[in-house]
């Protein structure tokens, strides 16, 4: 008997899940609470065992046809200097790709044999004998086999299923905000970093040279902003970038008209478990690592061996989910290890602060110190290997 899938969320993971699912014969619903695909975002990239998944999904030629071909990153001084350059390799791994970019060829890939319902959520879930009773904001109660919480860092399904957000989070000390930028530096597929005391600026060129894509880090508020309206956004980040030097103000005056602004908190997800009953969490619901933890590699990763054990396990959703979990715990704590010192690559909090991370990665950078770097950046992506688990029906 084909088993019925409810997975939420419709960016990366859970369409992920909805392709390794359907090849080991499942029937897939996917909702997702935006309106429609989201386009843009951050770029993502992919690395060693990760590449082998794009390969084994049938996408790695799609993806490379709009990667983003990033050269290397110039990291400035206060005067606006090159202080020292972050190789393409280490920040873009092998291939990168915008994550709307990246989401669309997913959902172009899955959405012959997967029922998409966009614009609604999960807002209850209720297991029964043999399955989840689950209830939406719009839609009318379903009844499925089982549950995927793929639904990020803010997921609505852990919060039904396991408790409010609180319980799980840990921040790292800082808060970002991205958005798409007039290209006014005129840079070609290369990036700048400026950092002061306490806050930076990313900007990166890719494959619409009229544009950047901008990351503003920040620190502020340890108890985090909450969930602020656009307007009180635009307020924040005014309040915080005032009186900053180099390109700041001119990125700044960019904010008002930028339709695909995103701010939050970065933080960590810390579980005891991944799942509970007939429902279980993926990616960033369950492991979320903030920058540099390999998160949507991981997250894809994660959706293989999700599907694979559930088809090894002849459907025992109970055995599935504790073997997923074993496989997964190792590699979701070097991503928690790496994301966890990113506050002072991104965002030094002295002058002090920024001098010893201008000079360690100087060294770093150096042709002596190359294979330490190329380390650091494959020490997530191949935390777990790629292995194939026998398909039930044509991919």
């Amino acid at each position: 008997m084909t088993r019925t899938v409810l997975v939420s969320g419709a960016g990366v993971a859970g369409p992920s899940a909805a392709y390794w699912l359907h090849r080991h014969g499942c029937s897939v619903t996917v909702v997702e609470a935006a309106a429609a695909l989201r386009p843009g975002g951050q770029a993502v990239d992919f690395r060693g065992e990760q590449v082998k998944l794009l390969g084994a999904m049938g996408i790695a030629d799609e993806v490379r046809a709009h990667e983003t071909a990033m050269g290397d990153q110039l990291v400035l001084d206060r005067a606006g200097r090159t202080a020292f350059t972050v190789p393409a390799r280490f920040i873009s791994g092998e291939v990168e790709v915008l994550r709307g970019d990246l989401a669309r060829i997913l959902h172009d890939r899955t959405r012959d044999y997967t029922e998409y319902v966009f614009g609604d959520r999960v807002t209850g879930l209720a297991e029964t004998a043999d399955g989840v009773r689950v209830t939406f904001r719009h839609g009318a109660p379903r009844e499925f086999d089982l549950v995927v919480g793929a639904d990020g860092v803010h997921s609505g399904v852990r919060a039904v299923a396991f408790g409010p957000e609180t319980a799980f989070r840990r921040e790292l000390g800082y808060h970002f905000a991205g958005f798409t930028a007039p290209n006014h530096l005129g840079l070609d597929h290369s990036g700048l970093v400026y950092s002061e005391p306490g806050r930076s600026a990313m900007v990166a060129s890719n494959r619409e040279p009229g544009t950047v894509s901008v990351g503003l880090f920040f620190r502020g508020d340890p108890r985090g902003y909450g969930r602020p309206d656009r307007r009180r956004q635009q307020e924040l980040l005014a309040e915080v970038y005032a009186g900053s030097g180099w390109e700041i103000p001119r990125l700044m005056r960019a904010v008002p008209d930028a339709v695909d602004l995103y701010f939050d908190t970065v933080g960590q997800i810390r579980l005891d478990r991944w799942s509970s009953g007939r429902v279980v969490l993926l990616g960033d619901a369950a492991w979320c690592a903030g920058p540099g933890g390999s998160g949507t590699g991981l997250a894809m990763m994660g959706a293989q061996i999700l599907a694979g054990e559930l088809a090894a396990a002849g459907g025992d959703h109970e055995t599935a989910f504790a073997r997923y979990e074993r496989r997964l715990r190792k590699p979701a704590r070097v991503g928690h290890k790496n994301g966890a010192g990113s506050a002072g690559f991104l965002v030094p909090a002295t002058p002090r602060a920024i001098g010893n991370r201008n000079r360690g990665y100087r060294m770093m950078t150096g042709p002596v110190s190359g294979k330490l770097l190329d380390h650091l950046g494959y020490r997530a992506a191949n935390a777990v290997r790629y292995r194939e688990y026998r398909d039930r029906v044509a991919s």
